[in-house]
């Protein structure tokens, strides 16, 4: 049976298909210049066994009433990753690889990679050919970048099952998919507030497109959860990768008496100068403490093996649907969560995060239900609507309580 990450206070995650393409939220590129040879290639076969011990009787139903989409891979999964940098890049990629890691553990297999393939069309469908023509019928793209060429392969390959991180792209045989990153970053503004004894907190993000400004948005409101008062500063890079300006950045936030840095990006840089200057920090994406021991309040996780196991249940039974607007999970189904919480977090802000947490992932509380306010006092979601998957998306406003520009 596949095992099933346990709703805690660091766990977060919920379901809803969304129209619009997710944003570039795909990490640095160390790109190589040559194509690398991918490795693991492995006998499988132990997959259908693991897989097998759901119950026969649930399966056989699960086929008799098959849909007319749903998609079937040919024979036993053998799985491919292709990765658009180093795997072990210390943020987005290692997520990723922490999902594979997780599957080969929970299924007993092993799973082929290839890394630092460029968003390039031919040297993408290079590295899916050479899998294809090896016997690999399911392929894990993993970054937005790679959306176009991989719809290209889907169609290529009709027999190949894909799925993309962060893909904008969707097919009968391929699904993009993301997390509601959202949801925990109001947590996490929840924290910060708890936490900052200067009522002011700041936020390194990359650029200000819907998929970060959620992030921003989700986080001083969190914040003014807790604190009505407090002041939430942003300043955007305007690159995913750039460890030099992410430190001169945090430093102006701090020289502006900012006391909690929240790090919507990879690098370790934020965290540094954070520690440096005995403020707290918050990451995302991996549990970052490692780079802030004695500052980090917790991290914005991605667990992205929610997504993976039961999609490959799926795949195997012949259930799976690949949804046309991608897959758009959040706490509910565990793919995003907060690492666990610091002392620094006051006894009862915690309590104040367990219990918002429990609401986002039963499905009564909405982070951007109305009213919503941008800076300038328009109203962007009014009172008792709720932001939809296209409005967060294509969000091109900062709340009010935030100081920053999306110009």
């Amino acid at each position: 049976m596949l095992r099933s990450r346990q709703a805690t206070t660091s766990a977060l995650v919920s379901t809803t298909p969304m129209r619009i393409a997710p944003g570039t939220k795909h990490s640095p590129a160390q790109r190589s210049r040559n194509f690398p040879r991918p490795t693991g290639d492995t006998d499988m076969t132990t997959i259908a066994n693991r897989l097998a011990r759901r119950s026969v009787m649930a399966a056989m139903a699960a086929l008799l009433t098959l849909p007319a989409l749903a998609f079937q891979i040919e024979g036993t999964p053998k799985i491919a990753f292709i990765y658009g940098a180093t795997a072990r890049d210390g943020g987005w990629n290692e997520a990723l690889d922490n999902a594979r890691l997780a599957v080969e553990e929970n299924l007993g297999v092993s799973i082929a990679t290839v890394e630092s393939i460029p968003e390039e069309a031919t040297a993408l469908k290079n590295a899916i050919d050479l899998f294809v023509g090896r016997g690999f019928n399911v392929i894990v793209g993993t970054t937005y970048g790679y959306s176009e060429g991989i719809l290209e392969a889907a169609a290529q390959h009709p027999s190949v099952a894909f799925v993309n991180a962060s893909g904008a792209t969707n097919a009968g045989n391929l699904e993009g998919f993301y997390t509601r990153t959202y949801q925990a970053w109001y947590l996490a503004g929840m924290a910060a507030a708890g936490a900052s004894q200067t009522g002011k907190i700041g936020i390194v993000a990359g650029f200000p497109i819907g998929v970060v400004n959620w992030d921003v948005n989700a986080f001083a409101l969190g914040a003014q959860s807790i604190n009505p008062e407090i002041e939430t500063t942003v300043i955007y890079t305007n690159s995913w990768w750039d460890p030099v300006a992410e430190g001169e950045v945090t430093k102006a936030l701090l020289d502006e008496g900012n006391d909690v840095i929240g790090n919507n990006l990879s690098s370790a840089a934020p965290f540094i100068a954070a520690e440096e200057a005995g403020a707290k920090s918050i990451g995302f994406q991996l549990d970052m403490s490692r780079h802030a021991p004695n500052g980090h309040l917790t991290s914005v996780q991605f667990n992205w093996e929610e997504y993976l196991l039961p999609t490959l249940a799926a795949l195997v039974e012949g259930t799976w649907e690949p949804s046309e607007w991608g897959a758009f999970p959040g706490m509910a189904e565990g793919t995003v969560g907060l690492t666990p919480l610091s002392d620094a977090v006051p006894a009862d802000v915690r309590a104040q995060i367990e219990d918002r947490q429990a609401q986002i992932i039963a499905g009564t509380f909405e982070v951007f239900a109305g009213p919503v306010v941008a800076q300038d006092g328009t109203v962007k979601v009014a009172e008792g609507a709720v932001l939809d998957d296209g409005g967060l998306w294509s969000m091109d406003f900062l709340v009010k309580g935030v100081s920053g520009s999306v110009n």
